[in-house]
Protein backbone atom coordinates (compact mmCIF):
# COMPACT_ATOMS: atom_id res chain seq x y z
CA UNK A 1 0.00 0.00 0.00
CA UNK A 2 1.62 3.29 -1.06
CA UNK A 3 2.02 6.18 1.34
CA UNK A 4 -0.28 9.17 1.13
CA UNK A 5 1.16 12.55 0.19
CA UNK A 6 1.01 13.70 3.80
CA UNK A 7 2.89 10.61 4.96
CA UNK A 8 5.50 11.03 2.22
CA UNK A 9 6.07 14.65 3.25
CA UNK A 10 6.42 13.62 6.91
CA UNK A 11 8.89 10.89 5.94
CA UNK A 12 10.95 13.34 3.88
CA UNK A 13 11.00 15.78 6.81
CA UNK A 14 12.22 13.05 9.15
CA UNK A 15 14.93 12.04 6.66
CA UNK A 16 16.11 15.64 6.31
CA UNK A 17 16.15 16.04 10.09
CA UNK A 18 18.19 12.85 10.44
CA UNK A 19 20.69 14.02 7.82
CA UNK A 20 20.95 17.43 9.50
CA UNK A 21 21.35 15.97 12.97
CA UNK A 22 23.77 13.11 12.22
CA UNK A 23 24.86 12.80 8.57
CA UNK A 24 27.40 10.06 9.30
CA UNK A 25 24.76 7.84 10.89
CA UNK A 26 22.28 8.57 8.10
CA UNK A 27 24.74 7.55 5.37
CA UNK A 28 25.62 4.41 7.34
CA UNK A 29 21.95 3.44 7.35
CA UNK A 30 21.62 3.80 3.59
CA UNK A 31 23.86 0.87 2.70
CA UNK A 32 22.57 -1.52 5.31
CA UNK A 33 19.29 -3.25 5.34
CA UNK A 34 17.58 -6.58 5.21
CA UNK A 35 18.39 -7.19 1.55
CA UNK A 36 22.12 -6.63 2.10
CA UNK A 37 22.17 -8.86 5.18
CA UNK A 38 20.20 -11.62 3.46
CA UNK A 39 22.33 -11.49 0.33
CA UNK A 40 25.50 -11.71 2.42
CA UNK A 41 24.08 -14.67 4.36
CA UNK A 42 23.21 -16.51 1.14
CA UNK A 43 26.71 -15.94 -0.26
CA UNK A 44 28.27 -17.23 2.96
CA UNK A 45 26.05 -20.31 2.85
CA UNK A 46 27.08 -20.98 -0.77
CA UNK A 47 30.74 -20.73 0.23
CA UNK A 48 30.05 -23.12 3.12
CA UNK A 49 28.37 -25.52 0.69
CA UNK A 50 31.53 -25.53 -1.43
CA UNK A 51 33.64 -26.20 1.69
CA UNK A 52 31.31 -29.11 2.46
CA UNK A 53 31.87 -30.53 -1.02
CA UNK A 54 35.64 -30.22 -0.48
CA UNK A 55 35.38 -32.03 2.87
CA UNK A 56 33.24 -34.75 1.32
CA UNK A 57 35.75 -35.31 -1.48
CA UNK A 58 38.74 -35.16 0.89
CA UNK A 59 37.13 -37.77 3.12
CA UNK A 60 36.52 -40.01 0.13
CA UNK A 61 40.08 -39.67 -1.13
CA UNK A 62 41.63 -40.17 2.32
CA UNK A 63 39.08 -42.96 3.01
CA UNK A 64 38.07 -41.37 6.30
CA UNK A 65 34.33 -41.76 6.51
CA UNK A 66 33.87 -39.27 9.35
CA UNK A 67 35.32 -36.41 7.25
CA UNK A 68 32.89 -37.28 4.45
CA UNK A 69 29.98 -37.32 6.92
CA UNK A 70 31.02 -33.92 8.30
CA UNK A 71 31.28 -32.57 4.75
CA UNK A 72 27.82 -33.87 3.93
CA UNK A 73 26.34 -32.31 7.08
CA UNK A 74 28.00 -28.99 6.27
CA UNK A 75 26.56 -29.16 2.74
CA UNK A 76 23.10 -29.99 4.07
CA UNK A 77 23.14 -27.18 6.63
CA UNK A 78 24.35 -24.62 4.10
CA UNK A 79 21.77 -25.75 1.55
CA UNK A 80 19.02 -25.16 4.13
CA UNK A 81 20.46 -21.70 4.88
CA UNK A 82 20.52 -20.82 1.16
CA UNK A 83 16.93 -21.91 0.61
CA UNK A 84 15.54 -20.18 3.70
CA UNK A 85 17.62 -17.05 3.08
CA UNK A 86 16.49 -16.90 -0.53
CA UNK A 87 12.81 -17.17 0.44
CA UNK A 88 13.10 -14.50 3.13
CA UNK A 89 14.84 -12.02 0.85
CA UNK A 90 12.56 -9.03 0.23
CA UNK A 91 11.47 -8.43 -3.34
CA UNK A 92 12.78 -5.29 -5.07
CA UNK A 93 9.24 -4.13 -5.88
CA UNK A 94 8.04 -4.75 -2.36
CA UNK A 95 5.38 -7.12 -3.69
CA UNK A 96 4.07 -10.10 -1.81
CA UNK A 97 6.14 -13.23 -1.43
CA UNK A 98 5.13 -16.27 -3.47
CA UNK A 99 2.77 -18.49 -1.50
CA UNK A 100 1.50 -15.56 0.54
CA UNK A 101 -1.50 -14.96 -1.68
CA UNK A 102 -5.04 -16.08 -0.99
CA UNK A 103 -4.41 -19.46 -2.62
CA UNK A 104 -0.91 -19.95 -1.20
CA UNK A 105 0.09 -21.93 1.85
CA UNK A 106 0.25 -18.91 4.15
CA UNK A 107 -2.76 -17.10 2.67
CA UNK A 108 -4.99 -17.16 5.75
CA UNK A 109 -2.19 -16.18 8.11
CA UNK A 110 -1.07 -13.39 5.77
CA UNK A 111 -4.60 -11.97 5.55
CA UNK A 112 -5.02 -12.15 9.33
CA UNK A 113 -1.67 -10.42 9.86
CA UNK A 114 -2.56 -7.70 7.32
CA UNK A 115 -5.90 -7.14 9.06
CA UNK A 116 -4.20 -6.84 12.46
CA UNK A 117 -1.63 -4.45 10.99
CA UNK A 118 -4.39 -2.33 9.47
CA UNK A 119 -6.30 -2.18 12.74
CA UNK A 120 -3.13 -1.23 14.58
CA UNK A 121 -2.47 1.53 12.05
CA UNK A 122 -6.07 2.73 12.42
CA UNK A 123 -5.62 2.98 16.19
CA UNK A 124 -2.34 4.85 15.80
CA UNK A 125 -3.96 7.28 13.35
CA UNK A 126 -6.90 7.84 15.70
CA UNK A 127 -4.53 8.61 18.59
CA UNK A 128 -2.56 10.96 16.38
CA UNK A 129 -5.73 12.81 15.36
CA UNK A 130 -6.84 13.07 19.00
CA UNK A 131 -3.49 14.56 20.00
CA UNK A 132 -3.59 17.04 17.13
CA UNK A 133 -7.14 18.03 18.07
CA UNK A 134 -6.17 18.48 21.74
CA UNK A 135 -3.16 20.61 20.80
CA UNK A 136 -5.27 22.73 18.45
CA UNK A 137 -7.64 23.78 21.23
Amino acid sequence: MPLSEHEQRMLEQMERALYAEDPKFATALEGSGLRTYTRRRVYQAIAGFLVGIALLMAGMVAQWIWISVVGFLVMLGCAVLVVTGWRKAPRPGGGPQPGAGPLGAGGLAARRQARQRRSMMDRIEQRWQRRRDEQGR
